[in-house]
């Protein structure tokens, strides 16, 4: 299946985990791929294999805008259009509000919620003229509170509301933005969580699939709304988390 043939797609965030995934799935898919994360040596190793006729890589940090506006100038340099940005770029930071500091709160607000924003921003105009697609990947932790995660709770519920709100305003111009929302997904931000053994028997408690996802399991539904399949799709935030918020709270009965 080759669902991008002759389309540009930009992925944040694209040196490990999701990004990593999704990347190579619109490459194997014949799409153009621009991989842009903060480290140039990871983007090197998350392109080995793929079409360097067909690849880029820029290392940028989302949250300058500077830099963001090279990396679409740079886009636009080497493939001449763009087509879908996945704004994948996230970090976070664990603890409560009287906890976390305010450096490092700025830190992931300006990651998480400016990358999104900025990114956008500079993409549309390209976006526009394609009459292209805008994926965000937010998290179940922007549709519902976790303990502890408080910075990241709410930098994730911005990006899942200003999907839809970007979703009303770019309509008309036949842009499209959508959001998924992963639960646990084993990955560079997460390996700390999966090395803790009770903590994964808590979570395969709670999810009826039983496992923690992988980057490719979040990848397909990526390339599913950037793709013609989802034409008429658009504002959405898709829980891509195992059936866990199938589940009122309860837990599993004995």
């Amino acid at each position: 299946m080759a669902r991008f043939d002759g389309k540009v797609v930009i992925v944040t965030g694209a040196g490990s985990g999701i990004g990593e995934g999704a990347a190579r799935r619109f490459s194997a898919e014949g799409a153009m791929v621009v991989l842009s994360g903060r480290t140039a040596g990871k983007l090197e190793k998350a392109a080995r294999g793929l079409d360097p006729e067909r690849t880029l890589l820029h290392a940028a940090d989302v949250s300058d805008p500077a830099q963001v506006q090279e990396l679409i100038d740079a886009t636009l340099r080497r493939f001449g259009r763009l087509d879908v940005l996945v704004n994948n770029a996230g970090i976070a930071v664990m603890g409560p509000v009287d906890d976390i500091s305010l450096e490092d709160w700025r830190k992931v607000m300006a990651t998480d919620v400016d990358g999104v924003f900025l990114c956008s921003k500079a993409a549309l105009p390209e976006l526009k003229k394609s009459r292209g697609s805008i994926v965000n990947v937010s998290s179940v932790s922007g549709l519902g509170g976790d303990w502890g995660m408080s910075a990241y709770n709410a930098a994730k519920g911005a990006v899942t509301n200003l999907t839809r709100a970007m979703a009303l305003d770019l309509g008309p111009a036949g842009v499209r933005v959508n959001a998924v929302n992963p639960s646990f997904t084993a990955s560079e931000l997460t390996e700390e969580m999966l090395a803790d053994e009770k903590l994964v028997a808590k979570f395969r408690e709670r999810m009826p699939l039983g496992a923690p996802a992988m980057p490719d399991d979040i990848a397909g539904p990526i390339l599913f709304l950037a793709s013609e399949d989802a034409r008429f799709v658009t504002g959405v935030n898709l829980p891509v988390d195992g059936g866990l918020m199938a589940s009122n709270g309860q837990p599993p009965q004995a």
